[in-house]
């Protein structure tokens, strides 16, 4: 494998503070520094990436909430295909529900996943392992030996946990193995049969309401099971400014939870589907105005630990029926970067915070090694220039699901190259 080596790029590793212009080498698929004096050349043979100082260069993005298609739904997406859209977007590590067709609620489909993704040479893939048994809520499936098999935590994926006594001894045993729950947080009898959030809007779409304290009251459950039990818990996708205040008070009380949220939810409001658009019917639904500049405050002050891009593929078949039985679920890997660069040239972020919540913090979460500069750590990279405009266009993404929740949306920032292990997986005439 040839060497590789970055100049003139602005260096952004949140792992260690980094932030300066620099050069990083890249030697047998792993990072030999980002020290290098200007002075000393090129290794032999090297390929040169030249970012012209404006191009920033920072650990491939680590996704902490991916669903694919495959095993079972490989008509939504495939492997391959997830992975396509994923370096497209500078990812090069997700995490994927386990709510597949088998589930994954054995170790031998979570060795198969992770085998799949090495087999691509462009991700890796880290599966969730089933937390009950085909994802019903009722037996608990096989935590320790999935673990074993290399399951990164333990959820049902979109389906929260009902029973109260059941989510007690999930947290109880987890914590023998001191493996994290994941869980959505959405009492599934207050959300049964409802396909927006309950308010004016929902109501003068004649749409069936959930009710947003639907997040909240799970997650005070939740909470408390949790200082009950000493388990460590994570909640997917918050959106509502109630459920973040209750995780907010939760963690100054020293309860072992953490949070991610989806750019939905910090992007969009629930004005978008005010002409039925079915692309933008999402699990959670997207909240009021109110609610996402609360998601915004909450990435700000540190109160959510990761964003995740919360990929949920679907065919046009999903999506091409009325909104009420149009299946939930937006695309989310091509632009995960782009729409939280958004928050940076708001002002909410800086860039340094932005990056962290894509890089190390998830990797963090998951207690992955990913998601860093650090010299001797996996070539995991991604480049980028913050100022590129494009817009979101849907059936011209990469990748084989187009049902995303942007399409039209104007962003800036745009991905030149991805390389994993060192090797170059995406790029673009640009870089």
């Amino acid at each position: 494998m040839k060497p590789v080596l970055f100049e003139n790029v602005r260096l952004i590793d949140p792992a260690s503070s980094l932030d300066r212009p620099g050069r990083l080498l890249v030697k047998d698929g792993v990072i030999a520094g980002t020290d290098l004096p200007q002075a000393e050349g090129a290794p032999e043979g090297a390929d040169i990436v030249d970012g012209g100082g404006h191009l920033v260069l920072c650990p491939g993005l680590v996704d902490m909430r991916v669903t694919i298609g495959e095993p079972g739904y490989e008509y939504r997406e495939t492997v391959l295909s997830a992975a396509k859209a994923a370096v497209a977007g500078g990812i090069t590590t997700i995490a994927v529900l386990p709510n597949t067709s088998p589930t994954i609620d054995n170790p031998a489909l979570a060795r198969l996943l992770r085998a799949r993704g090495e087999e691509t040479g462009m991700i890796g893939i880290l599966p969730y392992g089933a937390l009950t048994r085909e994802c019903a809520g009722k037996e608990m499936a096989e935590i320790g030996l999935l673990a074993e098999a290399g399951a990164i935590a333990f959820t049902d994926g979109p389906h929260a946990i009902a029973d109260s006594r059941t989510m007690r001894q999930m947290l109880t045993y987890a914590r023998g193995f001191d493996a994290l729950i994941v869980q959505h947080p959405e009492d599934p009898s207050l959300a049964r049969g409802g396909c927006a959030t309950d308010g004016e809007l929902a109501t003068r779409l004649g749409l069936p309401g959930i009710p947003a304290a639907a997040e909240a009251i799970l997650i005070a459950r939740d909470l408390r099971l949790a200082r009950m039990t000493g388990g460590r818990l994570h909640f997917g996708h918050v959106s509502t400014a109630e459920g973040l205040d209750l995780i907010r008070a939760a963690k100054a009380d020293g309860v072992r939870v953490t949070c991610d949220t989806a750019p939905p939810y910090f992007d969009l409001n629930e004005t978008v589907i005010g002409d039925f658009r079915t692309y933008a019917k999402l699990s959670p639904p997207l909240r009021a105005e109110a609610d996402r500049r609360a998601v915004c405050a909450a990435l700000a002050d540190g109160t959510i630990d990761a964003i995740a891009s919360d990929h949920m593929p679907c065919d046009a078949d999903d999506k091409r029926q009325p909104f009420a039985v149009a299946s939930a679920g937006g695309t989310g890997l091509c632009t995960l970067l782009a729409v939280t660069l958004a928050q940076v040239h708001a002002g909410n972020l800086g860039m340094m915070d932005a990056l962290g919540l894509l890089t190390h913090r998830p990797a963090g979460v998951l207690r992955s090694g990913a998601g860093t500069l650090a010299a001797g750590s996996a070539a995991d990279l991604c480049l980028f220039n913050p100022e590129t405009g494009w817009v979101v266009r849907a059936g011209e993404l990469p990748g084989k699901a187009q049902n995303t929740p942007f399409d039209g949306r104007a962003l800036e920032g745009r991905v030149l190259g991805t390389w994993k292990n060192g090797r170059r997986v995406f790029g673009t005439a640009a870089a």
